[in-house]
């Protein structure tokens, strides 16, 4: 699982500006926890539904996926497109 920086997260949520997020320091000044009011938390909530899903492990059949595909590309890089060119293909194809 990666872990954000407390300032990591604050940085995601930069478009939610009017929000009042509070960092929480233990008695050395470290960075320990963001507090974050309910209201502002049900607004997050409503844009990314999934986020109380974030940080936990993925099922064991999806990391398996993961790994054929990581594979795959690493087996046959010159497969790999662009986006913006794997875009353009489907539409001539379409």
């Amino acid at each position: 699982m990666n872990k954000m920086t407390i300032g990591g997260i604050i940085e995601a949520f930069k478009e939610f500006s009017d929000m009042r997020l509070q960092i929480i320091q233990d008695g050395n000044g470290k960075d320990t926890g963001v507090f974050i009011p309910i209201n502002d938390w049900l607004t997050i909530k409503e844009s990314y539904p999934d986020i109380e899903e974030a940080g936990k492990e993925l099922p064991k059949w999806e990391k398996d996926l993961i790994e054929q595909r990581l594979k795959a590309i690493s087996d046959n890089p010159e497969r790999l497109m662009q986006g913006n060119m794997l875009l353009d293909e489907l539409k001539r194809k379409a």
